[in-house]
């Protein structure tokens, strides 16, 4: 339901500068602060002679992980997967595992109630060309199906319909499928894909995320706001004006929105506006990734800046903290 822009142990943004409601044909990957830089190179693309499968492990195996590259919950809501840089940890039962599989280092990991949906850099010896392009699993990494875009381009601003499976990215550059940069969705699965205007929408993106079952509904976090598209992602209108820094759709059509400044975590009704707080537990950290578990609506997760993990089972009265600074922990 929610994806991110290239999260790494820091926030990269999205710069879009729009005109008349038309898109500039230029986006701007930068990364917000120096220290970030690090995390970022580890993640971009490998030169062409490495292309086949070449991707170094950075994190070590075991309970540590270096960056946090998305959030998501199993469709019966009893297992939480991140992708941790090399691989993907679950967590379920208060306990920490690794999913199987090779290690590949997935970027704008959205999960679904099929699987999940991904992109990002092929596991080191493996066959696959570097980047992914677009993948699909359906048994929590230990294979994957390529279904577009293997040796493209890498989408780390995606999002899917938890129930529909309908895919939004924010294109980076030319490809075979998306002649240029800027929003697009697809409806099959990338095999086709149709531009959106975003007409509304200027600022840094920070996120976004597609309804559950409703994929024409969409919501983008920008420094300016929330907003909020009913049209494919052709007009967005401001649903809430404070700061997005990560924001998620509950399977209810409700959204989670957390905020930078001073930091908040809100359940807001797209449709009418009223808002409910959720407090976070981590006053003064950012919030990276959102997830709402599609069985429960009192459950959630998110991640912050600092790589720390909370999730709530009471509709956020209370967090128990899973991961502290990239160190698994049992949450009790």
């Amino acid at each position: 339901m929610n994806g991110i822009l290239g999260l790494e142990n820091g926030r990269t943004g999205t710069y879009l500068t729009t005109k008349g409601g038309a898109i500039l044909k230029k986006i701007i990957i930068l990364a917000l602060a120096a220290a970030m830089s690090a995390g970022v190179t580890a993640c971009a693309k490998k030169p062409a002679a490495e292309e086949h499968g070449a991707h170094e492990h950075e994190a070590a195996e075991g309970t540590a992980f270096l960056h946090i590259h998305g959030l998501g919950y199993s469709r019966d809501g009893e297992r939480l997967y991140i992708p941790v840089h090399n691989g993907i940890k679950i967590y379920a039962g208060g306990a920490w595992s690794d999913a199987p599989g090779d290690k590949h280092d997935y970027m704008g990991f959205s999960a679904a109630d099929n699987g999940f949906y991904s992109s990002g850099h092929p596991a080191e010896g493996t066959r696959y060309k570097n980047p992914l392009g677009l993948i699909r699993s359906t048994d929590e990494g230990q294979s994957i199906t390529v279904l577009a875009l293997e040796g493209e381009v890498d989408l780390h601003g995606m999002a899917v319909s938890y129930r529909t499976h309908t895919l939004y990215a924010l294109n980076p550059e030319p490809n075979s499928k998306m002649k240029q940069q800027g929003l697009f969705y697809s409806r099959d699965e990338g095999k086709t894909w149709t531009p959106a205007a975003m007409a509304g929408v200027s600022g840094q993106i920070t996120s976004l995320a597609v309804h559950p079952s409703d994929d024409k509904i969409s919501a983008i976090g920008i420094t300016a706001g929330t907003y909020v598209s009913r049209d494919y992602g052709q007009t967005y209108a401001q649903l809430d004006p404070k700061p997005a820094s990560a924001l998620t759709f509950t399977d209810q059509g409700e959204l989670l929105i957390g905020s930078t400044g001073a930091v908040e975590l809100r359940k807001v009704n797209p449709g009418t506006g009223q808002a409910e707080s959720w407090k976070p537990a981590s006053a003064g950290e950012a919030i990276t990734y959102i997830s709402a578990n599609p069985a429960d609506p009192k459950k959630a997760a998110y991640t912050t800046e600092k790589k720390n993990v909370y999730v709530t089972s009471d509709g956020g009265a209370t967090w128990a903290q899973i991961a502290e600074e990239g160190q698994a922990a049992d949450g009790k």
